[in-house]
Parts: C-alpha cells; structure tokens; sequence
C-alpha cells in the first residue's frame, strides 16, 4: 500500500490543486477591476496573476500567518493581520471589484460570517472567485465506496468542511438573488499525470480535485447570513460579529 502511495505521489502534480490556470482565466475575462482582494492571501501568489491582467489594480490582503503579512507588505500588497472568522474586515462597504477565496473555505468554521463580510465589502457588479477542494472528486467517491475517509476532509488534516458545487451554489444563494455564477470549472484529476488530468478537468469539472466558480453580485447586501443564521437556529455556536479589526497597517 505505502508503495502504491508513494507512486501516486509522484505521479500526480498536486499543484494543479491551486488552480492558478483558472484564476488567470477568471481574471481575463473580467479585465478590469481597481480593488483586488484576497482572503487567506498566503504570500500572494493569486494577487500576482490579478496584478498581471490589470496592472492598475490595487492590492489587498488578509491573513493569519505572522510571517506572510510580512512578504506581502515587503511586495507593496496591502496586508492586514486578522483571524477572517472572528474580525470584520477592515474595509468599508462595497470598496472591491473582486475578491479572491482560493484554498480556504475549507479550512474554516465561520463560512456564514466569512461570507458576510464577502458580500459587505464586494460592490455590485463585483466578482467574487472561489476556489475549494471537491468532495465529489472521483478518487473521493472511490474512497467512500472503499469505505475510506475522503482525501480533502481528513479528520487528521487542517480542513473542517467539504464542497461541492449545488452546496457552494446553495451557500451563496443565502444571500437570495445576490450571486450570479458566471463560470464554473474544475482543476486537477487523480490519479492521473497532468496532461491527462488536464483533460479530464475540462471535460468532468464536477470529478475534479479541486473546484472553482467565478459569481458576480447583483444587488445590496443587507446582511442576510447574518439572519439566517438568527432565524435557523443551527445547533452550533456561529459566530455572528462584534470583533474589530486591532492594529494593523496604514493603507492607502
């Protein structure tokens, strides 16, 4: 089995995961933006793409790690330390043109009050892009068959939630005729090499190892995750607001 592991290991490119491909795609097709940000920046390799098709663009970032705010800053990024789901973003209403969530939904908790602040501070018309591990995948529904954990919600990992694309769609229909999804697309195909699991991502996206929609905002935001969750009574402490923003530097 360890052999079996190993060989797959080296067979697949785990970077395909990112979907940076996409997020370039996503990026061209809507040109032009001025606010740009991404939550759970990392040290900015998304942001460099968005830079790339508009180079106009200011942008902005939000992470927890110490050590990325620091590169990001050292780039000339906008970065600001903050735990997403406990701190508003600090940021005023309707300020970006698109926000970028690649690889970090599932590592959360707090999706209801991250997407509160999401929609908060992305204007209308603007374009939120989302990027997340796909429960769906193939070699996932596979493991479940095997009677195996799925790859992307390991008990033993940093990830806490799984997707898939009607559950993404559902959560962003909270906010009822707030999105609409522009592009949907899928990156990566275990267990093949690249060249192939390119192919087959094109054509299955919904069997793909990682997961991206690109959904514009039609209207006022008027904190409807925050209200669904009052009147759902979903039998888990969500979180729901009152945390600010300390510290942080001073961006213009």
């Amino acid at each position: 089995m360890e052999q079996i592991k190993n060989y797959l290991k080296k067979l697949v490119d785990t970077n395909l995961n990112y979907g940076r491909h996409i997020i370039k795609e996503f990026a061209n097709l809507i040109q032009v933006y001025e606010n740009v940000l991404d939550i759970g920046a990392g040290i900015g390799e998304d942001l460099t793409i968005y830079k790339k098709t508009c180079d106009g663009a200011s942008l902005f970032a939000l992470d927890f790690e110490e050590k990325n705010v620091k590169q990001l800053l050292e780039k000339g990024i906008c970065a600001y330390k903050i735990d997403i789901e406990r701190q508003k973003f600090p940021f005023n209403d309707e300020f970006f043109d698109v926000i970028n969530a690649n690889q970090i939904l599932e590592h959360t908790k707090e999706i209801f009050w991250i997407l509160h602040e999401v929609s908060r501070v992305l204007k209308i018309g603007g374009y939120l892009v989302i990027g997340v591990p796909n429960l769906a995948s193939l070699h996932n529904r596979i493991l479940l068959l095997l009677g195996k954990q799925p790859t992307c919600i390991k008990n033993t990992s940093a990830h806490v939630r799984g997707f898939t694309k009607g559950d993404i769609i559902e959560l962003l229909n909270i906010f009822e005729g707030g999105y609409d999804i522009i592009k949907f697309k899928g990156s990566n195909f275990y267990p093949f090499p690249s060249k192939v699991a390119n192919f087959l991502s094109r054509i299955f996206p919904e069997l793909s190892v990682s997961i991206f929609l690109s959904a514009k905002k039609r209207k006022k935001y008027s904190d409807e995750y925050i209200e669904y969750l009052k009147k759902s009574l979903l039998e888990t402490n969500f979180h729901m607001g009152n945390s600010e923003v300390e510290g942080g530097p001073k961006c213009t």
